[in-house]
Formats: structure tokens, C-alpha cells, sequence
């Protein structure tokens, strides 16, 4: 009687402790939500509403204003257009680099395998600052030029790092070994037999790239002067400045008016441009927390 008791006992604990765990768990992920939910109805609510704290779940009144003042920007189109573009092109000049230098890295057969990753390292610390490398990007005649917010950052120790940390715990050394009796060269190992093994640290090494290059914006105002070339966090920095000038040159109602004006398109901004991201990230979660795990792994 005392052990039926006793179970009893113990599966009512168990079941407080998973009841306290899932509403742990419930309020975290609240936590990490609200704040974006918020944004988004904010983007369609009144600014005043905002202000006074009547928005919390939902808007009182649906707004449109900042969007539409947002899409009615002539370049808005064009810079997104960029930015997709930008994206694209570092996030497969990406992984064309860091994957096989990373894969370099892991073949312990590799000459001078200590020196080359110090050559990776001392630069992830150490680097030549912000005018050697503007005076960089002009000598080689990338300035002005899509290629200069990608060939000149797109190479990443800390991807790297991740690269190689996964093929060496990963990749068995008895399958390169078994390539190599097939006559299977270096590159097509490569391709036909890791790659095909390693989508979890392409994901990886995809997403992180193309989050990166998709918030670029202070190198674009570095290295572009064109109007044509410049992404979309570049031009929305600048619409929300050009508010701001505005709202200081108003006065009266029609900068109360202006206020709100400016405080819409600035909710609405941050959702048009995280947008994308955010819808790319669920198709890549699997793999992305794959990836994290298995890469962190110490050698």
C-alpha cells in the first residue's frame, strides 16, 4: 500500500514539474513574440492609440497611412529589388567560399594546416579598420559597384570555423578512404559525397549569410554613391531621417500630424523589412538547429 502511495506521490510531483516547465516555457515564448506582434499591429494602428497603451492585441483601428507612404517612395521597389539581389549573390559567394575553405581546414592531411588557420584567426580579431579598407575597395575599382558589399566581407572566420568543426566531427574519415580506392578525386569528394551529407551547415552558413547581407546597410553607405544601387535598409534609414528633418521643420497641427505620420512608417519600415527573413527562417529551422549543435562541437 505504502509503494502504490508512493507512486502516486511521485506522479503528481512529475506532473507539477511539467506543468511548471510548460508554462516556463509558454511565457518565454511570449516573451520572444509579443514584442514582434506588437510591431506589427503598431505598423496598422493609429499612432496615438500607440502612445496611450490602448493597443495590445490587436489595433483599435486599422491604419494603413504608413505603408501606403512607404510604397508611395518611387525607389522603394527598385531598392528592394537590390536588396534580394544583393542577398542572393553573397549568400551563394558564401558558401562557394567558406564551405570548401572550412572542408580545407578539417583534412588533418593538410600542409601547413596550423599556420593557414591562424591566417583565418588573427584577422577575425584583428583587421585593417575602415579606411584601409575603403582605399582597398577603390584600388581594386569594386567602388560603386554591387560586388563591393560582398567580395570584401563575405569571407567569415567565424563560418569558417563552424564549416570545419562539422566536417571533422561529422564526415568519417573511412568514407574519404573508401572514395580514394574508387579513384574519387579531392573536388568531386567533395561535391558528390560531403555536401550531399552537410545540409544542415549549408542551411547554417545560407542563413546567416543571407540575414547579414539582408540588414546591410552601412557598408552600402560606405561603397555606393548611386541612387540605382543602393538596398532597401540604406533607403528606409533615409526616408526615416527625412521625416525626422521634416517633423522639426513643423510646427503646430501639422506636426502633430507629421509625428504620426513618422511613427508609422517607422513600425511599418521594420515589418517590410524583416518580413522576408522572417518567413525564410521556418523552412531552415531544422536544419539551421541542426547545423548550431553539431558545428559547436569541440574537436
Amino acid at each position: 500500500m505504502s509503494r502504490v502511495r508512493e507512486k502516486i506521490r511521485l506522479s503528481a510531483t512529475d506532473r507539477a514539474t511539467s506543468i511548471l516547465f510548460y508554462l516556463i516555457a509558454v511565457l518565454m515564448i511570449v516573451i520572444v513574440i509579443y514584442p514582434l506582434w506588437f510591431v506589427i499591429i503598431a505598423s496598422f494602428s493609429n499612432p496615438a492609440d500607440v502612445a496611450q497603451g490602448k493597443v495590445w492585441i490587436w489595433p483599435k483601428v486599422i491604419n494603413t497611412n504608413g505603408y501606403r507612404e512607404l510604397f508611395q517612395q518611387s525607389s522603394i521597389w527598385r531598392s528592394y529589388l537590390n536588396t534580394i539581389i544583393y542577398t542572393a549573390m553573397a549568400t551563394v559567394t558564401g558558401l562557394l567560399i567558406n564551405l570548401p575553405a572550412g572542408y580545407a581546414l578539417s583534412r588533418k592531411d593538410l600542409a601547413g594546416r596550423k599556420w593557414i588557420n591562424w591566417f583565418y584567426l588573427i584577422p577575425m580579431f584583428i583587421n585593417g579598420g575602415l579606411i584601409p579598407t575603403y582605399f582597398v575597395v577603390r584600388g581594386v575599382g569594386l567602388y560603386d559597384s554591387p560586388w563591393a558589399l560582398i567580395l570584401p566581407f563575405v569571407t567569415s572566420t567565424y563560418n569558417i570555423i563552424v564549416c570545419r568543426t562539422f566536417f571533422s566531427s561529422t564526415i568519417p574519415e573511412s568514407l574519404w578512404e573508401a572514395a580514394q580506392l574508387d579513384g574519387c578525386s579531392t573536388i568531386r569528394y567533395f561535391f558528390q559525397f560531403v555536401l550531399p551529407l552537410s545540409k544542415a551547415v549549408v542551411a547554417v552558413i545560407a542563413l546567416w549569410t543571407a540575414v547579414w547581407m539582408w540588414n546591410q546597410w552601412f557598408n552600402a553607405l560606405i561603397y555606393l554613391k548611386s541612387d540605382e544601387l543602393i538596398p532597401l535598409q540604406l533607403l528606409l534609414r533615409r526616408i526615416l531621417i527625412q521625416n525626422q528633418s521634416l517633423l522639426g521643420a513643423a510646427t503646430g497641427e501639422a506636426a502633430n500630424e507629421q509625428r504620426q505620420l513618422a511613427d508609422m512608417m517607422k513600425y511599418a519600415s521594420i515589418v517590410i523589412s524583416t518580413a522576408p527573413i522572417m518567413c525564410l527562417y521556418p523552412f531552415l529551422q531544422k536544419y539551421f538547429n541542426q547545423g548550431v549543435m553539431i558545428g559547436a562541437v569541440k574537436e
